[in-house]
């Protein structure tokens, strides 16, 4: 017994000497589904989008969206992300050029040779969990690019907004076409990361189109529209068409 208390303790030192030797610690994983978890189904961390009216929550993020079926990509380290590289990759592998057009849910776009399918979908939680979506469809969750659509619908003009994205490796959002912000580099989902320039929202209908992508690791992101003063904008409903 003596020994192999003995033993445990010098395991335990040689641990510790070990990481303030310079090693790092362990990367936290993402989490995976137990080998016994073969559910695959979306209500697990969605609500399938319906035509009821839809708010922004409580802190004025963005939970309905269309989200097309990943398309593979090969990417063996996320330090590739840089904006030249996304702004590459987003205006090959792009479902159309008309960044207006808001796409049908249930059907489906050829991009980069892949038939894909469109997903109206309502996140339960502030973020968009983008490994969560591809484990529900049985899809790789690892080097994927993801496009996203919804629709802001104003009530009036409101002037003097920021868009305020985090995503989880790199990304890029558009408003009624327009370039909004560009999250290059292998980045962490942060809340605000990234804050665009003043915009507009026009009266009726505006069209925000995401793009985000991801070698390993997590893929998620949020998305809100600040004021000037860093309040969250919520005077609109949020629709898939």
């Amino acid at each position: 017994m003596a020994f192999v208390i003995l033993t445990g303790l010098v395991v335990d030192a040689n641990t510790t000497l070990g990481q303030a030797s310079g090693q790092r610690p362990r990367p936290v994983l993402p989490p995976i589904p137990a080998k016994g978890d073969t559910t695959h189904i979306l209500t697990k961390h969605f609500t399938v989008s319906s035509n009821a009216r839809k708010t922004p929550d409580a802190n004025g993020f963005i939970q309905r969206w269309l989200v097309l079926e990943p398309v593979k990509k090969d990417i063996a380290r996320n330090n590739i992300l840089t904006e030249k590289y996304l702004r590459t990759t987003f205006a090959t592998d792009n479902f159309s050029n008309d960044f207006t057009v808001v796409p049908k849910n249930d059907k489906t776009v050829n991009v980069g040779g892949q038939e894909l399918k469109w997903y109206a979908l309502d996140t339960k939680t502030f973020n968009f969990n983008l490994y969560h979506f591809t484990y529900a469809i049985t899809k790789p969750p690892y080097g994927n690019l993801f496009w996203l659509v919804t629709v802001i619908n104003c009530p009036e003009e409101v002037k003097n907004v920021r868009m305020s994205a985090g995503v989880n490796s790199g990304g890029m959002f558009w408003l009624n076409g327009k370039e909004a912000l560009i999250l290059s580099g292998d980045r962490d989902m942060i809340v605000d990361n990234v804050t665009s320039r003043l915009l507009t929202l026009k009266k009726g209908k505006n069209i925000i189109r995401g793009a985000v992508i991801n070698g390993p690791g997590m893929c998620n992101f949020s998305v809100r529209l600040l004021d000037e003063k860093g309040s969250p904008v919520k005077n609109f409903n949020i629709s898939y068409e």
